[in-house]
């Protein structure tokens, strides 16, 4: 057989979808949080046995590659291309409410991003690939990967080279979404996810008795002021066609006694930006802001940022594909109006590799994508047979990537 347009991975997908649904329950059951999730690990390789991969372990977090050498293009003389499929493995730090009948084993960890459906439907694609490994004109690099959620895994598994074991032309990723209908494909070309920063300041003052201000540095309204002011900033200073989000989260200070001043004010909060240039002027823009007006009322203050992830930038090329192989796999295809403010750690692959990360609607059968439990949430839940189009689009994009690359 040769593979073409007219490959069947619509039936190849529902063939796998009893696996599929197995696995994912079973991690979704015992879920880890981090960068090391060794038994989710053991749980996807168990499930790859077997098959025609060489198996390649991150040595600086539980994540792995997997690598199918198609023989087609070796039988062409050349290696051919060399597309990678991504999926995560880590689950969030909170206490599921789902009542399902495998609702989380583990207290005070939950699936509550899809990351259980995201692993599951790379391996249920691994196998549909491996099955036709003899055709397939190039190499396809299964990256399965930990510490999503916050603790840069993609990063980590890069460091350590896993990527230079078959480096990718092209990448790729699904996320599923709950809030989307059931078997519908959504992504677009350009800034699809923001970057993504924890902020942090500390408002030094001079404390005492309250009901004698005057003779203080009261750091609370400092830091109010503070607050505002940072609003501000973006209202007027950041163009709306290039935005920002800096949303403050917690302040903190005060002793917890109703007549003393303390001497600090904390400030914790997240920002969020959809390009380089605007995420280095908000950078300056915070430091500036927070240490300027503490000067100016005699206090002092530290501002500080943690680098998170940066901008998820999908290809153009990447995003046309994905809208083909969608219509491919029988399924509905729309462009997303605007990014979205979330991040993602994938932005650290495609900063390196051209490719895209499109969303999978997954809302439950006879449920309102609209009002159903988001992503994050305690009760979110999923449709889990379309995790079976979520396996059929891993391999369609493969093949057809493998087989003429970016070229319509």
């Amino acid at each position: 057989m040769t593979l073409d347009a007219t490959t069947d991975w619509t039936s190849a997908g529902e063939e796998q979808l009893g696996d599929v649904i197995a696995l994912r329950r079973a991690i979704h059951a015992d879920p880890e949080v981090g960068l090391h999730c060794p038994r989710t690990t053991d749980k996807a390789k168990a499930a790859l046995a077997g098959l025609p991969l060489e198996i390649h372990d991150s040595t600086s977090t539980s994540g792995f590659v997997a690598i199918l050498r198609g023989g087609g293009a070796a039988r062409a003389g050349s290696n051919g291309r060399t597309v990678l499929l991504r999926g995560d493995m880590d689950a969030l730090p909170m206490e599921e409410a789902t009542g399902l009948p495998f609702a989380s084993r583990n207290a005070g960890a939950m699936h509550a991003c899809g990351h259980d459906a995201h692993t599951a439907m790379l391996v249920g694609a691994a196998k549909a690939l491996c099955a036709r490994a003899d055709e397939l004109p190039g190499t396809i690099v299964f990256m399965f990967q930990p510490g999503e959620e916050g603790h840069h895994g993609a990063r980590f598994m890069m460091d350590d080279g896993l990527l230079a074991k078959a480096a990718p032309d092209a990448a790729f990723a699904l996320h599923i979404s709950p809030n989307m209908p059931a078997g519908m494909v959504l992504t677009r070309a350009g800034p699809l996810l923001a970057s993504a920063e924890t902020v942090h300041a500390r408002i030094i003052g001079r404390g005492g008795h309250a009901a004698m201000p005057h003779d203080l540095i009261d750091p609370l309204p400092i830091a109010c002021e503070i607050v505002l002011a940072l609003q501000s900033f973006i209202a007027r200073r950041i163009p709306v066609a290039d935005p920002a989000v800096l949303t403050i989260t917690t302040l903190s200070g005060g002793t917890g006694a109703h007549n003393i001043v303390g001497d600090t004010a904390e400030l914790l909060g997240t920002m969020r930006t959809l390009s380089e240039a605007t995420r280095a002027t908000m950078h300056a823009a915070f430091a500036r802001i927070v240490t300027g007006i503490a000067e100016a009322h005699g206090a002092t203050a530290e501002a500080w940022i943690d680098r998170g992830y940066p901008v998820t930038q999908n290809d153009a090329r990447a995003v046309a594909l994905y809208e083909e192989c969608a219509g491919a796999v029988g399924g509905g295809y729309a462009t997303m109006p605007a990014p979205m403010m979330g991040g993602e750690d994938f932005a650290y692959v495609l900063r390196e590799v051209p490719g895209a990360m499109a969303f999978l609607g997954v809302a439950p059968e006879g449920s309102d994508h609209r009002t159903n439990p988001p992503l994050h949430n305690v009760k979110m839940t999923i449709e889990e047979s379309v995790m079976a189009k979520g396996v059929a689009l891993h391999c369609a994009m493969a093949e057809r990537f493998l087989a003429r690359g970016f070229n319509a």
